[in-house]
């Protein structure tokens, strides 16, 4: 059931339970799962490095893990007996959720500073930094799961199986406080700077669980032993996920493998400059070009390896934890508004302001760029060195043959 929902999207947060790319948040998940396991194996010990090793590659990420985890710990543990004990437990349960919050915010002081209304502009291209602007399915979708696990407790418990409800009730408290937590972030417009702690995605886990409960409640009371029930959950799920992707990236191979040609003109752009483009190249290209058709949200930094002049999409995600870099995000992006209107003077001013020596453009591109390579949708080209408009030429040669016959009329 995981494998089929490794690309279910996650209510309003933009992510998946697993990127289809290389993220460090894959692996990240995958060691708090493993710290998790070890914590319900009575092995509390081992789940230490597991969250450390997962700090080291995706911090927020294991921010929550380490919440998570602390919750399943006191949720676990041996049965109270008497009211004192039971009162220091839900006050400790209290403590663990909140250390989440308090914890993070030490290394980022600028959390604290009344943040720009320039940068308050940028991030709300960030949709889960809105959570009061979801639409009322993604409001289901983080409510929804919360509701299910209060429901699997109470059902796991009623039919005596404990290590189903604890686990249910740890997920169900953590889900509570983070979502406590992320409304109170985003009620008042003094804490906005808080958002950048993406607090609504401690979902991410949530989903991750629902879909390992979802998947063990299905194969013990439905799928059982049938073979051809199994067969038919297989292909439904797994099927249907497959059409959801081919429709979300319809331009790019399903499976993009090494040393496979690609068919998307995008990327074969990238993969020329990346090969025959010196390393220390600057290009310009549209700001919005992540969202073009058939670019299917390929990252050209990432890609091409060459520096770029900045977007309008994926660089507000760096904004969001280097608000100083809004101004210069700002004067980048402007300097490339009008893209698919920009002709040969457009682009000498990009080079003369911003340094950039390259440029990407549809095919067939503008007069006057020589192009080395192109498809049949794009044209990778060279900004000249020197360009005079025509307009300025036009000007110059009427300004010379003027002056020659005022010398000829001359005494």
């Amino acid at each position: 059931m995981l494998g089929a929902m490794l690309t279910l999207p996650v209510a309003g947060t933009a992510l998946y339970i697993a990127d289809q790319y290389l993220h460090p948040r894959n692996p990240a998940s995958a060691l708090i799962l493993l710290a998790a396991a070890r914590i319900l194996a009575g092995r509390r010990w081992q789940a230490f490095p597991l969250l450390t090793l997962s700090a080291l590659l995706h911090p927020l990420m294991a921010a929550y893990g380490i919440s998570f985890c602390c919750i399943l710990v006191l949720v676990t543990a041996e049965p109270v007996h008497n009211k004192l004990t039971a009162w220091r437990r839900r006050n400790a349960i209290g403590k663990a959720g909140a250390a989440y919050p308090a914890c993070v915010l030490l290394p980022f002081g600028w959390l604290f500073a009344r943040p720009s209304q320039a940068w308050v502009d940028a991030m709300e291209s960030r949709h889960w930094f809105r959570l009061y602007s979801w639409t009322w399915y993604e409001w289901l979708g983080a409510i929804g799961p919360l509701v299910l696990f209060w429901w699997i407790a109470a059902a796991a418990r009623r039919r005596g199986h404990t290590n189903l409800a604890r686990f249910a009730t740890a997920v169900l408290v953590y889900g509570v406080l983070q979502q406590a937590f992320a409304m109170i972030v985003f009620a008042p417009h003094r804490l906005i700077s808080l958002s950048t702690l993406e607090p609504m995605r401690y979902l991410h886990l949530v989903y991750v669980f629902l879909a390992l409960i979802g998947g063990a409640y299905l194969g013990r009371s439905v799928l059982k032993a049938g073979v051809w029930r199994w067969a038919l959950f297989l292909a439904v799920a797994y099927g249907a996920m497959f059409g959801v992707q081919r429709h979300l990236f319809v331009s790019s191979h399903h499976l993009e493998l090494p040393g496979r040609a690609s068919a998307n003109p995008w990327l074969q752009a990238f993969t020329w400059i990346r090969v025959n483009t010196a390393t220390d190249a600057y290009f310009a290209l549209d700001p919005r070009y992540m969202a073009a058709p058939g670019e299917d949200y390929h990252s050209f930094r990432a890609l091409a390896e060459r520096s770029a002049l900045a977007d309008a999409i994926k660089d507000t995600s760096v904004l969001s934890k280097a608000p100083e870099l809004v101004p210069e995000w700002q004067k980048e992006v402007a300097a490339g508004q009008g893209w698919s209107r920009f002709g040969l003077a457009d682009f000498v001013r990009l080079k003369r302001e911003f340094g950039v020596d390259w440029v990407l453009v549809r095919n067939p591109q503008p007069a006057g760029l020589p192009c080395p390579w192109h498809n049949g949708a794009l044209a990778v080209c060279r900004i000249p060195s020197v360009a005079v408009e025509p307009g300025l030429r036009f000007r110059s040669a009427h300004i010379q043959a003027q002056s020659r016959r005022q010398k000829q009329a001359s005494p």
